[in-house]
């Protein structure tokens, strides 16, 4: 059948829909999984008022099949399906969506509640998958279509077989990359754990083959030298908790799920100190459910700690930590919000500030400060503090940052008095928290530090608000699992180096076309935008502790770094040849391998292997195989010689010689000889 193109016009939305909507690549998962929860919505309603429907709501369920081999995933329901039309209306047209259209059509009914909006969700999968399979059979309908496309290239359509109305999402997942594993959206555990994130609570059950392990029944009569035997089995399983807690009256659930809800939830080890329910319905449609700790977060007030709670849409986990639903003095509460009304950007990753956010957020201020005096005092120490926090501007803040105005740092004092002993400085780019106002004095809190400085040594107020973008460092946190630095805002500049997944970058300047200019240790570079995310951070204070610390840290470091250059140069002068290492390194085949471990004889990993033989000869090299990319100098792999580090993505080993080297396996064959070139080589390094 000829190939049709798709009717939004160009080429170049397409692959604008598939690659730069979306910031990470496991959200596929949460948009088909709602658009199958949508469908399946849409024939549940129609059930309620048609008898011959012949379903009700147990009766409906998402399956999620996996084939490694084929390297498949199918996403599978049994919802209203799709007619040929519909299947060239809602996918061969751009962000057409056909959920949005039912809402529309059914916009009276207050039990609606759809998830769907914009029409790209379903495009989201060719972030993943290489060609995308579709077999839909719409209720009511004799006819089956399948629709299969490659992506931007248009889709071909033409009549298939299935026996029941729903929808079968069939996705051919991409081979893994240097920087992508596109292996873990075939796992079954690294499915389980996507399902769980995002669509937990998705109303229907979503069901996957899962493999379990059982023990035979024993033999009778049993042979006294009988052992327990194993085998492996299958057994559908269903992935989503499906009802969320929130979504519960208070009185069906009791102290205890909290509780637990809240430990697992959040990770902490005590019980909260108080829950909150809050509901509304009208102007503002939402459930939250609140808690306050027991006890203050340990990085409560350090640079590291995020606010915010968890962002649901209709039961789909959208954010993590979205700040804007808390002002900053309530940062220490943790929670969830679930509403079908927010007004979300085209990817539903992040919220569009609208009134209906104004509302949540208010609503949530009134719920939180009601009854919670008490609490409120063990963060804030005092009844000045809780003032200070509790007394609103014009704008509806609440003002209490600060920010230094003085030359390299001003001591904060113990007491307010100059001559007080000194706990802390507060350096000339650092901010601050007013605790209290003083003739003459301040009373703040900056990192750890908590003391008093003169008044005219800050910016307070209004003058603070003015001037918080001069002392706002911008940092970029890395998504993909590794990712290139280059030379120039481009791909078409060298590669510099490479960063790996969760490392975070202090941004050295502004912005150009979606590329961030950083610097990684002694280089400076550029990285793309759609692989990082951007946060904005303040920097603070020490005590004197901690710069004592910090002081004494610098000179074991300096003091450290000297010994190994000596250590080295005498090592690389009594180092005969590599060979001598390689020698010595191949007395330890056999033993075997553990993750972290660094010993020769008990257990250790690639670079921990690699890492304590040299260690035998007086040479200290970093610990892991990313950081010994920069030992020693390069050389290319024709010049390879014995004792050369041969490094991998993710991998170290020692260079033999005849295109071998001797490495840390993995845990099944421990140390061993292996070919150099099973897989790309991204570095040779020479350490003597």
């Amino acid at each position: 059948m000829a190939k049709k193109e798709f009717q939004a016009e160009s080429k170049k939305l397409m692959d604008m829909m598939i690659n730069s909507i979306y910031t990470n690549k496991e959200i596929f998962l949460r948009e088909l999984i709602s658009n199958a929860s949508d469908a399946i919505d849409k024939l549940y309603y129609k059930s309620l008022t048609d008898t011959s429907v012949g379903m009700n709501k147990g009766d409906f369920c998402i399956l999620l099949t996996r084939d490694k081999d084929s390297r498949t995933l199918t996403i599978s329901d049994n919802g209203i399906g799709m007619t040929r039309e519909e299947l060239e209306q809602n996918l061969g047209t751009i962000a057409h969506s056909g959920s949005l259209d039912f809402k529309k059509d059914n916009k009276d009914d207050e039990n609606i509640d759809i998830i769907g909006q914009f029409g790209v969700g379903f495009y989201s999968a060719f972030m993943v998958a290489d060609k995308v399979t579709v077999i839909s059979k719409a209720y009511g309908s004799d006819e089956a279509w399948q629709w299969e496309s490659s992506g931007a290239d248009g889709y071909e359509l033409e009549p298939a077989e299935k026996e029941t109305a729903g929808t079968d999402i069939t996705l051919h997942i991409k081979p893994d990359t240097e920087t992508d594993n596109y292996d873990n959206f075939l796992d079954e555990y690294g499915i389980v754990a996507i399902v769980k994130k995002y669509s937990d609570y998705v109303r229907y059950p979503i069901q996957m083959e899962r493999e379990k392990s059982r023990q035979k029944p024993e033999p009778d009569p049993k042979p006294d030298d009988y052992k327990p035997e194993w085998e492996t089995y299958t057994e559908l399983e269903t992935l989503n908790s499906m009802v969320p807690i929130w979504k519960k009256q208070k009185s069906e659930v009791t102290d205890e799920e909290y509780a637990n809800f809240y430990k697992d939830k959040f990770s902490d080890y005590a019980d909260p100190a108080r829950v909150i329910v809050s509901r509304t319905e009208g102007t503002a449609n939402y459930n939250a459910l609140l808690f306050v700790p027991s006890h203050r977060p340990y990085d409560f007030y350090t640079k590291d700690y995020e606010k915010g709670l968890a962002l649901y849409a209709s039961g789909v986990l959208i954010m993590e930590k979205c700040a804007d639903l808390l002002p900053d003095y309530f940062s220490f509460v943790k929670g969830i919000v679930d509403s079908q009304d927010l007004s979300l950007n085209i990817s539903r990753e992040m919220l569009q500030k609208d009134n209906q956010l104004k509302l949540i957020h208010t609503n949530l201020f009134i719920s939180i400060l009601a009854g919670t005096d008490d609490i409120l005092f063990s963060f804030y120490r005092s009844s000045n503090n809780i003032n200070l926090y509790l007394v609103p501007t014009e704008e509806g803040e609440y003002l209490n940052i600060a920010f230094s105005n003085t030359g390299d740092y001003t001591y904060i004092r113990s007491e307010a008095d100059e001559n007080s002993e000194w706990v802390g400085k507060l350096y000339s780019d650092s901010a601050a928290v007013v605790l209290e106002y003083l003739d003459g004095w301040t009373k703040i809190r900056s990192g750890n530090a908590e003391g008093y400085v003169p008044t005219e040594t800050l910016f307070t107020g209004e003058e603070a608000r003015s001037r918080s973008d001069e002392y706002t460092n911008e940092n970029v946190t890395v998504t993909a699992d590794c990712l290139n630095v280059r030379e120039g805002h481009g791909t078409d500049t060298t590669v510099l180096t490479q960063i790996d997944q969760g490392e975070e970058y202090l941004v050295t300047a502004d912005p150009v076309e979606g590329w961030y200019p950083i610097q990684v240790g002694e280089v400076n570079g550029w990285v793309c935008g759609d692989y990082v995310t951007e946060e904005s951070s303040y920097s603070y204070g020490e005590t004197k502790e901690e710069e004592q610390k910090r002081m004494e840290a610098e000179e074991a470091a300096v003091a450290k770094a000297e010994a190994e250059a000596q250590a080295a140069e005498a090592a690389a002068q009594s180092v005969a040849s590599g060979q001598e290492v390689i020698d010595y390194a191949c007395q330890f085949i056999g033993n075997p391998y553990v993750w972290g471990g660094t010993s020769l004889t008990d257990g250790a990993d690639c670079s921990g292997f690699v890492q304590s033989v040299y260690a035998h000869f007086g040479i200290s090299l970093p610990r892991t195989s990313y950081e010994q990319r920069s030992a020693g100098y390069e050389v290319s792999y024709e010049d390879a010689q014995p004792g050369d580090l041969i490094l991998y993505e993710g991998h170290v080993g020692l260079y033999i010689g005849n295109d071998q080297i001797v490495n840390a396996m993995n845990e099944a064959q421990g140390i061993g000889i292996s070919s150099a070139t099973y897989t790309n080589i991204v570095a040779v390094r020479r350490i003597y």
